[in-house]
């Protein structure tokens, strides 16, 4: 009996001494966060040290997190992901989220897209939000894995579902374009007025657009102009440079050139290229601002180096007409030709090229380049255009053979069949 008796004194001591163990570690876990949250990173990893050592996920997790930010320690990405990657393995979502980012970045390990993709669905299978997110990213991009927009469909929605509002607009952009899911506009507004609503500046600003053009619902300018300005006011430059427009116009507010020209200007100082080329034009006419060539010029060539075919156009006038800069007519064809060879090309930058050839202006005279390009332009211009550039092409065959004027109709076709390319 007292050999019983003694067994049994000696197994609840082992159980004190395991429920005493159990306390200090939840005390000396407590007192880690508690030097974390006071930001006390010294104390916080010393305390978290032990614990990690001892297998305890959370105290590894929070090693991996301070290496990480270098918290209490200089940042070290080597020594985060080889904690992270003991608490990914154990099934730690937020880890594993981590360890993707990190190969995703190559941070601490060489950058692999196969092995970010790989951790961000395990924690995305979990129900992570932000690696759901991601996981879509990597679909929708086909970066470590085929790309697959069905797939990045399914992430951004799970994500969504949850309220993210990243994987919202996202869903939104998909089926406003219909990648992945069939085009609908209706469905567009639902996910991005989702994300919105949570002040995410791009999808506000691609609501307002939705109102500004009547697409999925009634075209309404005023509902326009109350996105697009949430969204500049964010600073959004699309959004910023659609709220100037509405202000030129007086579309769903009051008609305001000033206006107009400081939201022009807000997206042009963020490289906007439309917002540059509107606010060229601005100058040069002098509406909102006081007229100046030189201004003028200086926002065309930032639109123009941009590949804006209107300001590469506008900067050609400008140098074969010497406003704003010195006269240089060869540069004035270097501009017209860039905006004329584009597949978006304007008839403007087009016929203003052959007037050049025509004129010898800047490039050898030739009468047929002349004729050609006059005939393209005059092929897809507006009707008043079209009236004036036929009787330009006209006035240039008074100076042709009619082999010249043949041979300059079969350029103007193959040179329309090519998208204006090398003519």
């Amino acid at each position: 009996m007292k050999k019983i008796l003694k067994q049994l004194l000696l197994l609840l001591a082992g159980v004190c001494s395991l429920a005493l163990a159990g306390q200090a570690v939840a005390d000396s876990r407590i007192n880690a966060m508690k030097a974390y949250s006071a930001g006390d990173f010294t104390k916080a990893i010393k305390l978290f040290r032990p614990l990690a050592a001892r297998g305890d996920a959370s105290a590894q997790a929070s090693l991996g997190e301070m290496y990480y930010a270098g918290q209490g320690v200089p940042q070290n990405y080597t020594e985060a992901l080889k904690w992270y990657q003991l608490v990914a393995d154990q099934g730690h979502a937020v880890a594993q989220l981590k360890l993707g980012l990190m190969h995703h970045a190559g941070q601490g390990v060489p950058q692999n897209y196969k092995k970010a993709v790989k951790w961000y669905r395990l924690a995305a299978e979990q129900g992570n939000t932000s690696a759901q997110v991601n996981a879509g990213l990597m679909y929708d991009l086909g970066q470590g894995i085929p790309q697959d927009y069905q797939e990045a469909a399914k992430w951004y929605r799970l994500a969504g579902l949850q309220g993210n509002d990243s994987a919202q607009l996202s869903l939104g952009g998909m089926y406003y374009s219909g990648k992945g899911v069939l085009k609908d506009y209706k469905e567009a507004i639902k996910w991005f007025l989702l994300a919105a609503e949570q002040g995410n500046a791009s999808a506000q600003a691609n609501l307002g657009l939705m109102y500004d053009l009547g697409q999925g619902l009634p075209q309404d300018y005023k509902e326009a102009v109350k996105w697009y300005r949430l969204a500049a006011d964010q600073g959004i430059a699309a959004a910023q440079f659609n709220l100037g427009v509405r202000y030129f116009l007086g579309q769903g507010v009051a008609q305001d050139q000033k206006e107009a020209i400081k939201w022009y200007r807000l997206a042009a100082e963020q490289g906007d290229a439309a917002a540059q080329s509107n606010l060229g034009v601005r100058y040069y006419l002098g509406q909102g601002v006081a007229q100046d060539h030189k201004e003028a010029v200086k926002w065309y060539r930032l639109a123009a180096e941009q590949g804006d075919a209107a300001a590469q156009s506008n900067l050609g006038l400008m140098y074969g007409s010497g406003q704003g800069v010195a006269q240089d007519h060869k540069e004035a064809v270097k501009w017209y030709r860039l905006a004329a060879e584009r597949s978006d090309a304007s008839a403007s930058s087009q016929a203003n090229l052959g007037l050049m050839y025509g004129n010898g202006q800047g490039v050898a005279q030739d009468y047929i380049r002349a004729h050609m390009w006059i005939n393209i332009a005059a092929a897809h211009a507006g009707d008043e255009q079209t009236k004036r550039f036929i009787e330009l092409r006209n006035s240039m065959a008074k100076n042709m053979t009619p082999s010249q004027i043949s041979e300059a109709q079969a350029l103007a076709g193959e040179c329309t069949r090519n998208k204006f390319k090398g003519c």
